[in-house]
């Protein structure tokens, strides 16, 4: 294999699943018959760049070779006469509204996206599906996205799957009056693209570029369709002021640097000032939405010339606000250790003592590195020893297992 374009078909890969397969559905109107087309798509590329060459636009190659399969398909199965009226659809105008003036969903992805979050399909299925779907990740990713078993991800999207091909639910961006039900859905699973980005669930890399800067692009067309709707704001702005810190999260040898350690000068001061403008913005909606709130707490950290002169009593009361309006596990372990950082170790493992039940953070290693964090701390060295192993063996990231084991070691030097 030829190395050029077995990097070039990775890159379309990792970077343009979602594009070819969004354009793809709007021919196919079936999302197992797309993603077979988008697949041997792929399959093509391999077989044919070696000696055409890398087209230069990898993405429009891959789509219209893939909605070629698709018309084939179709036409094998003599169902394409039944559908020409419906992709005659696509290239009609949209309704124009208060948000969507004379504008349509400016992004196939996006467009897929708001389809996935239909509202006959449950909360954890409209995210998992979409991950899948859009952003290409794998079940097993999706799975550790959203605090799940890969089979049970799995039985999730073939269910999401049959549900929207027997529904008939179509791949269409919805109405103005349909967009405030599947707003959130499509909020949170942008977030969780940059999420599984901004900390990769596996692999060498601490960060996965591709989905963060896919992320950051569909929160900023949301923002841009949406701009009165203080979720929207919120969520770019916690974007822009977590994915400011990224060039000081890893030092000079690839080995991670805490919050606690990093050198602030490394982040990012255009992010910062657009996220800042953006979280004031969003918190002046009453109530604030949780993407504020997130955000407000992201811009605590930016603000702080040091960790040490961080509010963590204001990130504190932020986390309760939070926790008020989205009782999540996860906010609910942020929060804990936000309270360690508050009042001290102690009442950082008191809170998440509290916790030790909760189902979902039983196998989440940042429950257990919490947890070491606090007893290290607390010069409870074996025990910490004991909580940070079991961090590592919940943990399949190379950069974050690599900290891990710095610690075990920096612990066992210790008597």
């Amino acid at each position: 294999m030829d190395a050029t374009v077995a990097d070039a078909v990775a890159r379309a890969h990792s970077r343009q699943w979602g594009f070819v397969l969004a354009a793809t559905v709007r021919v196919a109107r079936d999302l197992d018959l797309a993603e077979e087309c988008v697949q041997e798509a792929y399959a093509q590329a391999l077989r044919q760049w070696p000696q055409e060459g890398v087209p230069k636009r990898p993405e429009a190659w891959l789509t219209t070779v893939a909605r070629r399969r698709a018309v084939d398909a179709l036409r094998r199965l003599d169902t394409l006469r039944g559908k020409l009226p419906l992709l005659a659809g696509d290239d009609t105008a949209p309704p124009a509204d208060q948000d969507l003036v004379d504008r349509d969903i400016p992004d196939d992805r996006l467009r897929l996206i708001f389809t996935c979050c239909h509202p006959s399909l449950d909360a954890d299925t409209r995210v998992g599906l979409t991950l899948r779907l859009v952003c290409g990740l794998s079940t097993a990713e999706v799975g550790r996205a959203l605090l799940v078993s890969e089979p049970t991800m799995a039985a999730r999207i073939t269910r999401g799957k049959k549900k929207i091909k027997t529904a008939g639910i179509p791949y269409r961006e919805p109405s103005p009056e349909e967009l405030p039900a599947r707003l959130d859905a499509v909020l949170d699973v942008v977030h969780l693209v940059f999420s599984t980005g901004h900390t990769a669930p596996s692999g060498e890399r601490l960060q996965r570029r591709d989905l963060i800067e896919r992320a950051l692009h569909l929160a900023r067309v949301l923002h841009q369709l949406l701009p009165a709707q203080s979720g929207a704001a919120g969520l770019l702005a916690l974007v822009l002021l977590t994915d400011a810190r990224r060039r000081a999260r890893t030092r000079p040898d690839g080995s991670l640097a805490l919050l606690s350690e990093q050198d602030r000068t490394l982040w990012n001061a255009e992010e910062i000032q657009e996220g800042l403008r953006l979280a004031a913005s969003a918190l002046r909606h009453r109530p604030p939405t949780r993407y504020a709130l997130m955000a407000a707490t992201a811009a605590v950290h930016a603000r702080a010339p040091s960790w040490e002169a961080t509010d963590w009593p204001r990130i504190v009361d932020l986390y309760d606000d939070l926790l008020r309006i989205w009782p999540s596990p996860v906010v609910a372990l942020n929060r804990a250790i936000a309270v360690g950082q508050a009042y001290g170790p102690e009442a950082g493992l008191r809170c998440l003592a509290q916790l030790s039940a909760e189902p979902k953070l039983t196998d989440y290693q940042y429950f257990a590195a919490a947890r070491a964090d606090f007893l290290r701390r607390l010069h409870r060295f074996d025990e910490a020893r004991a909580a940070y192993r079991e961090a590592l063996a919940r943990t399949t990231n190379a950069v974050e297992r690599e900290f891990l084991r710095s610690r075990i070691d920096e612990l066992g030097a210790l008597p």
